[in-house]
């Protein structure tokens, strides 16, 4: 137990001290939480002997609800909505297609039986959302025709069915009778049904006011995503798609203070994208890959190149795409976790496969978030694929074009320069509105030709500022024992990236130069960046 959570604990750490760096990285930097995990496994340098793949099937399940509900949640129907048609049709027809391609390919080419030729294709025919969202969010891909919005929302959405189509597979690998249809209304309706339904009663309650506070709303839709998973699948539904389908209903509802819940379910699927890689690459065995390394190699030509554009190209042709946007979405289906997790359930279930399918499966994925995932972004710019003039972001319910609005305030003593004038003469800013102005016990709501009078105490609505990569503010409250207490600025000796930009002491706003003197009771605000001069 405590070496398990010493191992977690440290991956953990490790991502957050280099995400600025990984991000930077060309290749996914999923793909190093892989190597890192194989690194630390039996044939790695810790020579970590592990092989538990029940533990495995239950964790990364479980972190591939986080990623289900948190890509649900993510998804802005409205930017995705010209591409609804064409990413439904992908990430169902299209997973079936992918599936049979494969199985066809494996059962003649590599001459498997084929109730295990389609068990190949099963486990692979989805893309993996993880993998997708990443690579478009760290390379900034944003991609012409609504082409990103089309790539999130099948990766988003196709687990389900090739889920569906694994159980299937395994069901006839161990002689079971059931009837396919019968499967594929069930899951599909009840998962439906049930995220839907969970997604909207969630809505409702919410805007009840029933949790007074934001981290009872967090708790809140935290319980409502595993339920939305746990109850079809209690009753043979589809849980993957009920948690996706509960994620769209909720992300695309207009929530009270809804940035906290997306900081909050980010990490969490942060956390849980890491976790899966890690633990993948850790219960793999190295030295027994070689074994399945050229029929892997062969299905991953086979589908990058023949089965997923073949089945793109014939599944989009109604819509009438342009050959670049069929080209970059053959290229763009990523192999990922799901497919992996799918796997292990197969290995669970006793399935009797010719080559090892956990490890067939893993080459795969290997290869292709190392080929398909470095590559995605010099393939779209190949394609004249890539919108110089939209940002990926947008396709993101966490994406915010304007930042929240904060108010400040400001009092007009004797003698201010606005005294006297009407509002439309200042020269403020088009984005800095004075919204309310209070003057002797009366509140005034201003027009353009309100005369400021002196005592006026005058609220302006302006954007809060949003802490960006390489700048954010904060606060610094100086007390009696503080050691900048009676100090001028110009005698400390501050980081090169800081800069004093604000003193506030009592009501007083001040904007100090370096003679100003810090007294007890005064709160800084640094500004720190990579490249700030120091302060003065």
């Amino acid at each position: 137990m405590n070496g398990a959570l010493l191992l977690v604990g440290s991956v953990i750490l490790l991502y957050i001290l280099f995400k600025r760096f990984l991000a930077r990285l060309l290749v996914p930097s999923l793909l190093i939480f892989i190597a890192l995990g194989i690194c630390f496994g039996e044939n790695g340098l810790l020579r970590i002997v592990f092989n538990d793949y029940q533990a495995v099937n239950v964790i990364c399940s479980t972190c591939l609800i986080f990623i289900m509900f948190y890509g649900g949640f993510g998804t802005n129907i409205k930017a995705a909505r010209p591409v609804l048609a064409q990413a439904t049709v992908l990430s169902t027809l299209g997973v079936a297609g992918t599936a049979g391609a494969v199985g066809l390919f494996a059962h003649f080419a590599l001459s498997l039986p084929w109730a295990e030729s389609m068990l190949i294709g099963s486990v692979i025919a989805s893309t993996d959302a993880a993998s997708v969202f990443n690579v478009l969010r760290s390379q900034k891909l944003a991609l012409k025709d609504h082409t990103d919005s089309l790539l999130e929302l099948e990766s988003g959405s196709n687990d389900p069915i090739s889920y569906m189509l694994t159980t299937a597979t395994l069901a006839i690998l161990a002689g079971q009778q059931f009837s396919f249809p019968a499967l594929l209304v069930r899951q599909l309706c009840l998962g439906a049904l049930c995220g839907l339904a969970m997604g909207a009663l969630a809505a409702w309650l919410l805007r009840q006011n029933l949790l007074t506070t934001q981290h009872s709303r967090t708790i809140f839709l935290f319980a409502v995503m595993l339920l939305a998973y746990a109850l079809p699948t209690a009753v043979n539904g589809n849980g993957y798609l009920s948690v996706y389908l509960c994620g769209i209903w909720l992300g695309n509802t207009s929530l009270t203070q809804k940035k906290y819940l997306v900081h909050f379910f980010n990490v969490i699927t942060d956390v849980a994208q890491v976790l899966i890689f890690f633990l993948l690459g850790l219960l793999v065995t190295p030295v027994e890959l070689p074994a399945v390394l050229l029929p892997a190699v062969g299905i991953m030509v086979f589908l990058t190149l023949v089965a997923r554009p073949a089945v793109t190209a014939l599944l989009l042709a109604p819509f009438r795409p342009s050959l670049g946007q069929v080209g970059i979405v053959s290229w763009a289906g990523l192999r990922g976790a799901a497919s992996i997790v799918f796997a292990i359930s197969a290995v669970l279930s006793g399935a009797q496969t010719r080559y090892d399918l956990y490890n067939l499966v893993f080459c795969i994925v290997l290869l292709s978030i190392s080929i398909q995932g470095t590559l995605l972004p010099w393939i779209a710019r190949r394609l004249s694929m890539i919108d110089k003039n939209a940002d990926v972001r947008k396709t993101f319910n966490d994406y915010q074009e304007e930042s929240d609005i904060s108010f400040v305030k400001i009092h007009l003593g004797t003698g201010h320069p606005w005294c006297g004038l009407p509002l439309c003469r200042l020269a403020l800013p088009g984005d800095l509105l004075v919204v309310m102005i209070a003057r002797e016990g009366d509140t005034i709501l201003p027009g353009g030709d309100t005369i400021l009078q002196p005592g006026d105490l005058l609220v302006l609505a302006a954007r809060s500022f949003e802490d960006r990569e390489n700048l954010c503010l904060r606060e610094v409250a100086i007390d009696r024992s503080h050691k900048w207490a009676g100090q001028p600025l110009s005698q400390i000796p501050f980081a090169r990236r800081q800069l004093v930009i604000m003193v506030r002491r009592g009501l007083d706003t001040m904007i100090p130069d370096g003679s100003t003197v810090l007294l007890p009771g005064d709160v800084v605000v640094l500004a720190e960046t990579e490249t700030a001069p120091a302060a003065v």
